[in-house]
């Protein structure tokens, strides 16, 4: 890969048939696929800069120290109410590559049903059977070793997975100990093992894919798998460390429409505009997409005003409907004797581990948690319980309400699914994850993660008046956690995950290697089970954080359109001609699964998409 060496003003002379506008997750794969056709000329505006031999991207078991650092663009969210106004850290890529760059390398897909939902709002072209090709498109699944195969239960996915995408995926060579008793642990608790959890049914536990290059056990994220062999395209310009302030627009033909005409961007403190003669893609994710929408004069009145922005394309739903996934963090002291990856915090542990890692590829820097499962609410909350549950739904909607159908099939989920699909993602591994856990010196912990995959609660990003004189406006990430109508369904789901991780990890022979819940204190079945339960909530309300998957925020608007939506099912922005959005962002409806692979087939399907829309498919 040769090195970027362009300058803003170098980039800002060149004539772009397409800009894009982040070169992230999908930034980077639309890239690759139009700067395929040699007539198109491709730009790509990164804020972020490129990583070269960072150990902490590269290597598997370093995975999450590059959270919070440099790479990282350190977003938190504003004062939660429901959390005692608690901000939580909204980590989010600020690297060529984005955030596939920093997260743990979980490769997998959510259930059929959701991406039918998606289809099923007025969005064609959206259900499963249309994105599978383009999940396969993306990938190249290497099946796993005889070594993998002995060690631990793990699947060939015959005919659902692709074998000459960019972005390599395979199972690790080597596994915790930990993971060694996960299955049969689950089993013993009534949940079953998924042979194939990417074929559209990812309930039950398994061994997680991950996006790791076996040749070479090091990460494969956007950079490396789609932009490292065509850097040199002559009709492909990367500039990263340029941040986009705006889109440009003009009045089209039609005086009621807008046309995108280009970018404002600043590099090295310096502002330049460029030009795209055909389209303007924004792939600058979940958070920033809607920023940049709003800085551009497309988004609510009411926002847009208090911000100083003048309003363009007045459409209150840019930066509305952020749905993420909420979690949670049981952490138990365990067995000290078993190798732990929090052993790599000491020097000469991390330095001997890396030692290991250079000369063969193996060892704790290879490792990565792969033991997970999804489980219906049906399974784990008591048919009484989970009654009363439902029965504070929030009721449909009127049809003529523009969020009545995603609302709707949102309760869906709950009621005639509330037995097939993966409500509740569980995760274990040896090492302390926890939220303000307590521990001591010379013991060695585990965690346990449960992660809420359908909340109820909605939130929003908007821009808003800058903090400082005279200065860009700034942003508000409020994801509202445990708030709104469903807020208390939110919280009362993650209870009752609580008690079933409890249960799992009090279940040989995942028991074995466990000395003690540590975090929360365990439950006490003697006490007063109503003081008991309050006493959880105020712990959740304490440890709540993101897993990292946001999505909504530019949302498909389907058979509403633009009362409910910010782009249409071929991701063009409502109101103005040139632009589209291609990201998460885009998703109406959360799904459960880890996000990478599924951007990676939004993007792989809207670069197919902009190909056909300019006559070349």
């Amino acid at each position: 890969m040769e090195p970027l060496h362009l300058t803003g003003e170098d980039f800002a002379k060149r004539q772009f048939d397409f800009l894009i506008v982040g070169g992230g997750t999908a930034g980077l794969a639309v890239a690759a696929r139009l700067s395929e056709h040699s007539q198109f000329h491709v730009g790509v505006l990164e804020a972020g800069t490129l990583s070269s031999g960072d150990s902490d991207v590269d290597a598997p078991g370093l995975a999450g120290r590059a959270l919070g650092g440099a790479l990282d663009w350190g977003f938190k969210t504003t004062p939660q109410t429901a959390l005692r106004d608690r901000t939580v850290p909204y980590a989010r890529g600020k690297v060529l590559g984005g955030s596939s760059a920093l997260n743990y390398m979980t490769w997998n897909r959510a259930a059929r049903q959701d991406y039918d939902d998606w289809r099923d709002l007025g969005n064609p072209g959206w259900g499963w059977d249309d994105l599978l090709p383009f999940f396969k498109k993306s990938e190249t699944f290497h099946p796993p070793s005889e070594a993998a195969q002995k060690a631990t239960r793990v699947a060939l996915h015959d005919g659902m997975v692709g074998h000459d995408g960019p972005v390599q995926v395979s199972y690790p060579g080597e596994f915790t100990a930990s993971h060694k008793l996960w299955h049969e642990t689950l089993n013993s608790v009534g949940i079953a093992s998924n042979d194939n959890h990417l074929a559209g049914n990812n309930t039950g536990c398994w061994t997680s894919v991950v996006s790791v290059d076996p040749k070479n056990a090091t990460r494969s994220y956007a950079t490396t798998a789609y932009y490292r062999s065509i850097a040199s395209r002559p009709n492909l310009s990367v500039l990263t460390g340029a941040e986009v302030r705006e889109v440009l627009l003009v009045r089209g033909s039609d005086a009621a429409e807008w046309r995108a005409e280009g970018v404002r961007f600043v590099y090295n403190g310096a502002e330049y505009s460029v030009s795209a003669s055909r389209e303007v893609i924004i792939s600058a994710g979940s958070v920033q997409s809607p920023q940049i929408l709003e800085l551009s004069g497309i988004g609510g009145s009411a926002v847009l005003s208090v911000a100083g922005i003048s309003v363009k394309v007045d459409n209150p739903n840019v930066g509305e409907n952020l749905q993420d996934h909420l979690t949670t963090t049981l952490v138990f002291e365990v067995d000290p004797d078993l190798p732990n990856p929090d052993d790599l915090r000491v020097d000469s542990t991390l330095a001997a581990a890396r030692d290991e890692y250079a000369l063969t590829q193996t060892g704790p820097l290879a490792i990565l948690p792969v033991s997970i499962a999804y489980v219906p609410v049906a399974q784990f909350i008591p048919p009484s319980a989970l009654r009363t549950l439902l029965s504070q739904i929030p009721p449909s909607l009127p049809k003529e309400d523009p969020a009545a159908e995603r609302t709707n099939l949102l309760s869906q989920r709950f009621t005639a699914h509330a037995d097939t699909l993966g409500h509740v993602e569980f995760v274990f591994d040896l090492g302390n994850w926890g939220v303000d856990a307590p521990t001591e010196p010379g013991k060695k912990y585990a965690s346990m993660l449960q992660i809420l995959q359908y909340p109820f609660s909605r939130g929003s990003i908007h821009i808003q008046p800058s903090t400082t004189p005279n200065g860009p406006p700034t942003l508000a990430i409020n994801p509202q956690y445990f708030s709104g109508p469903g807020g208390a369904i939110d919280l009362a789901v993650a209870l009752h995950a609580h008690r079933l991780a409890e249960k799992i990890c009090a279940t040989p022979p995942l028991s074995g290697i466990i000395r003690a819940q540590v975090w929360p204190p365990p439950s006490q079945t003697d006490e007063d089970k109503d003081e008991e339960d309050e006493a959880l909530r105020t712990w959740l309300r304490r440890v709540v954080t993101t897993d990292w998957h946001p999505v909504g925020t530019c949302a498909m608007g389907g058979r509403m359109g633009r009362r409910a939506g910010v782009v249409d099912e071929r991701l063009r922005v409502y109101g103005v001609k040139g632009l589209r959005v291609v990201d998460a962002s885009v998703m109406p409806l959360q799904v459960s699964a880890h996000l990478q692979a599924t951007v990676y087939a939004i993007a792989e399907k809207g670069a197919r998409m902009v190909l056909e829309d300019w006559g070349v498919l």
